[in-house]
């Protein structure tokens, strides 16, 4: 039984979307210590990785100030080589979330049949508050378990979305060659989503 899978989604691939890796994992393995469990065990329940739209940085660790800012947070940065996207990554992912609309667009461009588990990042954190946890599937921390309920998840986000459109709000700015502060805010609006999507799947 595969984690279930988080694929994030920018430019680049060293700034807004390895904090959006590193940052879901962190909130997961917080989760399994709040419910008593092994943060150890985070890895077999999510997977949670990035992928860049332009291939310019590939190999490189991530950017200086977002690896600050996920260390600060309690976060790992070991291990990060940024790659360009492919298609085989958004084939095998349970949850795309992307940087900008933009780069939404360039998924489902690439593959189409994604449509329905694509979303800007800002996006599924705004669908996430409309969705009803009640009907998904019982909350455990097998690795079956997790996955079932973030599969019902993002099924449950996207009918929420139905006859709506993203906001310009919904996109993460760019923070590449700006200041900590910037890296900052940007890290705080990716929490503000993957922080309700690590308690929906482990609540």
């Amino acid at each position: 039984m595969p984690p279930f899978t988080v694929l994030h989604v920018c430019m680049g691939n060293i700034c807004r979307s390895p904090m959006a890796e590193r940052l879901l994992a962190l909130a997961v393995r917080e989760r399994l210590g709040r419910r008593g469990q092994d943060p150890a065990g985070a890895d077999e329940l999510l997977h949670s990785h990035s992928a860049g739209t332009g291939g310019w940085h590939a190999g490189e660790e991530m950017n200086p100030p977002a690896a600050r800012q996920v260390t600060a947070r309690g976060g790992d940065v070991e291990g990060f080589a940024a790659r360009k996207l492919r298609s085989e990554h958004i084939d095998a992912a349970d949850l795309v979330l992307t940087a900008t609309a933009d780069q939404h667009e360039y998924v489902v461009a690439l593959r189409p049949d994604a449509a329905a588990r694509t979303f800007v990042l800002g996006e599924f954190g705004r669908l996430l508050a409309a969705v009803d946890t009640a009907g998904l599937p019982p909350s455990g921390v097998t690795p079956q378990e997790v996955y079932d309920r973030g599969v019902a998840l993002v099924a449950a986000a996207h009918a929420a979305r139905h006859g709506t459109s993203t906001l310009p709000t919904d996109d993460l700015d760019d923070p590449w060659g700006r200041g900590d502060q910037c890296f900052g805010r940007v890290a705080d609006e990716i929490e503000e989503t993957v922080h309700p999507l690590a308690t929906a799947l482990l609540p």
